[in-house]
């Protein structure tokens, strides 16, 4: 199909992952010279602009993101994924982090664009995931070798049930930071505060509620509005940076900081509320829930001061968040530095919505 005059046509589909959702490429159907790329997506997504009006973006950073795919040279891995959070009311696109919720539309994706055969029953798809350089396998339902999207798996967040999507992680300790512990500590005072830097395939700042003068348990809009708590986060989080190798983050949407309290269900491991990274979210992201879990099996840390654990090397750990949670499975074993986890595993829902051209003004790029 031919592009309308001063505009340009690319292939796009657009899904739900887990509880955000994005537009997916390929990577040949985008520039390849990162600057004209990032361009592009901001185009795409109508930033920067609150209301994102002038393009596909929901005004809201869980709805403003990319998904990048392409077939994996590298013989450990199917495809390549490259994550892409556009922000919302800045001309900026943030390729640093990964994103667990977008990841779970990856396999599917892949699949249906012809990147990966399905087989019948289940697929599964190996995910490079290049913003951290990591892997993940990706488990799809395709009865038939077709990509079904309905099921009876429900996800906190989401309306309805989908089709399953598990997603397994292997070695994705310091996959931002270099390490598990990137301090080297597992509590750092800052500002008076004890706090415990991880990173298990998402950079996090754990941080008890109550040392913040809060209980842990207020609404999202509440946190929000309190601009004193936001201060002292903030001032922890500019301080952590340099702590966790990332140096300077006040333009960075990583590290993301999650205030922890005991939780307040039975079977439930710890209450969360995160700042991503300086506004409080209805939830918790994927990799973000892992290092959190991560943190609650780790002597000494901040959270396993205040959670509830189940026995066992390998455990389920339920993390409560705003609109639900999030249940973690963790297989861990007796290092010789002390617990390590050996393998993250995850249920998520993912759905195609739209499939399509986004068009983007030829001023922008002419296309390939």
């Amino acid at each position: 199909m031919r592009s309308p005059p001063g505009q340009t046509r690319i292939p796009c589909v657009l899904m739900r992952g887990g509880t955000s959702k994005g537009a997916y490429f390929l990577a040949s159907d985008l520039p390849a010279d990162a600057a004209l790329r990032d361009r592009v997506l901001l185009a795409v997504m109508g930033s920067p602009d609150p209301r994102q009006i002038d393009g596909v973006g929901g005004a809201n950073p869980l709805t403003s993101k990319v998904a990048i795919v392409a077939r994996s040279l590298r013989p450990d891995a199917d495809v390549d994924y490259l994550f892409a959070q556009v922000v919302v009311d800045e001309p900026r696109v943030d390729v640093s982090p990964t994103c667990g919720n977008i990841l779970a539309g990856v396999g599917p994706f892949a699949i249906e664009q012809g990147l990966v055969d399905a087989i019948d029953g289940k697929t599964q798809v190996r995910i490079y995931m290049v913003n951290t350089e990591s892997l993940c396998v990706a488990t799809v339902d395709t009865p038939g070798g077709i990509v079904t999207y309905d099921g009876a798996a429900r996800i906190s967040g989401v309306p309805g049930s989908a089709a399953p999507v598990l997603l397994s992680f292997t070695d994705i300790a310091g996959s931002t930071c270099g390490a598990l512990l990137p301090s080297g500590k597992v509590v750092d005072t800052i500002d008076g505060v004890g706090v415990t830097c991880i990173d298990n395939g998402m950079p996090v700042i754990v941080i008890a509620a109550r040392d913040l003068g809060i209980t842990g348990y207020e609404a999202r809009d509440e946190l929000n509005a309190d601009a004193e708590l936001k201060r002292r986060i903030k001032s922890i989080r500019l301080k952590a940076g340099p702590l966790m190798g990332l140096g300077d983050v006040a333009d960075k949407v990583v590290p993301k900081v999650t205030l922890v309290a005991a939780p307040r269900e039975e079977g439930r491991a710890i209450c969360t509320r995160t700042f991503i990274p300086k506004v409080c979210h209805d939830a918790i992201g994927v990799l973000g829930a892992v290092s959190v879990a991560t943190a609650c099996v780790l002597p000494g840390s901040v959270a396993a001061a205040l959670a509830r654990l189940p026995e066992g090397a390998s455990k389920l750990i339920s993390v409560e968040h705003p609109t639900g949670e999030f249940t973690i499975g963790l297989e861990t074993r007796m290092g010789a530095g002390g617990i390590e986890v050996t393998n993250a595993a995850l249920l998520r829902t993912a759905r195609r919505l739209f499939e399509g051209q986004a068009l983007v003004a030829a001023a922008v790029w002419v296309g390939a």
